[in-house]
C-alpha cells in the first residue's frame, strides 16, 4: 500500500477522540485497520486509548468495538474469534471477518501478559497489537515492565540515590515467539511504511499474530506534541528500537540505519530523562548505551546480518 491508497481508505477511528495531541495511539490503531479490506471486530483493553475513544455516549469506532478489562482483552477476542468459528462451520455466517486487539504496555507486558500467552498458546486466529507507551499513562506514569532502564516515573522517581527505573525493559518479543506463533514483528511509527507492511502481512496469516508498535507519549514523557514522529524516527535511527519480524521462525531485519546515532541524542529529548544529563549519571547512560549495543548485535545476530 502507498500513501495515496492510504489516505483514500475509510478511517476505521474516527477523528474527533479524546486522546492527547500527538499522541501515536490513534496513529498506529488507522495504520493497522486500514491494512485490511475485511469486516474488523475490535478488543481493546483498558488503557489511554480505550477511555479516550469512548467518552460516553460517543464513541470513536466505526467497527464493531468491544471494551476489555486491564487483563483480558487477548481472552475476550479469542472467545469472539472462536464463537465466530463454530458460526462458520454451522452455515451461520458466510463472510470472512478477522479479529484484532489492541492494549497499551501496562495491558500487555504486565497485566494482561497471562491473557496474550493462553491465547497465543491456544491458536486462535487473530491480531494482538501493543501500542508500547512505555508506561501506566492512563493513570499518570507508573512503571511498567516496559519502562525503559533510568526513565522517571511517578512510581520510581529518579532522586539522588536511585537515578529513575532500575530496570531493563522485559523483552517481550522474544516471550511471543516463545509461544512459537507463525508471525510476531517489531514496528514503530517512525516508519510508516514499514508498520503498514507489516500489519498487511500479519492479516494475511492464518493464527495468532503479534504486533509490538512504539508509541511516543507526548504528555507524560515530556516532549512537544509536533515531535512525536521525529522522536520515534530517533529512537530507530540508535537501534534501541530495532525493526525486525519473526516469520516461520526465522528472523528478518526490515531496517537498518545507515548511521547508528547514541542514545543520548534520543534521551535528551525528554523530560523523564532530563535527570541523567547531569555528570554524575553519565555511567547510567554508558549503562544504556552498552545494553542497546549488545541488544542490536544480538538482533543483527539472529537476522543473519552483518554489524
Amino acid at each position: 500500500m502507498n500513501y495515496k491508497e492510504f489516505a483514500e481508505k475509510e478511517e476505521r477511528l474516527a477523528p474527533g477522540h479524546g486522546l492527547c495531541a500527538g499522541c501515536a495511539a490513534p496513529i498506529i490503531v488507522k495504520t493497522v485497520l486500514s491494512a485490511t479490506d475485511k469486516p474488523v471486530v475490535v478488543a481493546n483493553a483498558t488503557g489511554c486509548l480505550e477511555v479516550s475513544t469512548t467518552i460516553y455516549p460517543a464513541s470513536a469506532w466505526r467497527v464493531p468495538w468491544i471494551h476489555s478489562a486491564f487483563e483480558n482483552a487477548a481472552a475476550t477476542i479469542s472467545g469472539v474469534e472462536a464463537a465466530y468459528q463454530s458460526l462458520k462451520k454451522q452455515g451461520k455466517i458466510g463472510e470472512d471477518v478477522t479479529f484484532v486487539a489492541f492494549g497499551g504496555d501496562g495491558g500487555t507486558y504486565d497485566i494482561g501478559l497471562q491473557s496474550l500467552s493462553g491465547a497465543l498458546e491456544r491458536g486462535h486466529d487473530f491480531l494482538y497489537v501493543c501500542y508500547d507507551n512505555e508506561a501506566y499513562m492512563n493513570t499518570g506514569n507508573q512503571r511498567s515492565g516496559s519502562t525503559p532502564f533510568g526513565a522517571s516515573t511517578t512510581t520510581e522517581p529518579a532522586g539522588k540515590v536511585i537515578p529513575g527505573k532500575t530496570e531493563f525493559k522485559k523483552d517481550l518479543m522474544k516471550i511471543v515467539i516463545g509461544h512459537d506463533i507463525p508471525y510476531a514483528a517489531k514496528a514503530s511509527v517512525g516508519n510508516w511504511l514499514d508498520l503498514i507492511k507489516k500489519a498487511e502481512k500479519a492479516f494475511q496469516v492464518k493464527g495468532p499474530k503479534f504486533l509490538l508498535v512504539n508509541s511516543p507519549c507526548t504528555t507524560l514523557w515530556g516532549f512537544s506534541n509536533k515531535s512525536t514522529i521525529d522522536i520515534a524516527k530517533l529512537l530507530i535511527e540508535t537501534c534501541a528500537w530495532p525493526l525486525y519480524e519473526y516469520e516461520n521462525g526465522e528472523y528478518h531485519l526490515t531496517y537498518k540505519p545507515k548511521e547508528k546515532k547514541p542514545i543520548i541524542e534520543y534521551l535528551k529529548t525528554q523530560r523523564r530523562f532530563k535527570h541523567l544529563l547531569k555528570p554524575e549519571n553519565k555511567h547510567v547512560v554508558d549503562t544504556i548505551q552498552k545494553h542497546v549495543d549488545e541488544k542490536w548485535a544480538e538482533i543483527l545476530r539472529l537476522c543473519g546480518e552483518e554489524e
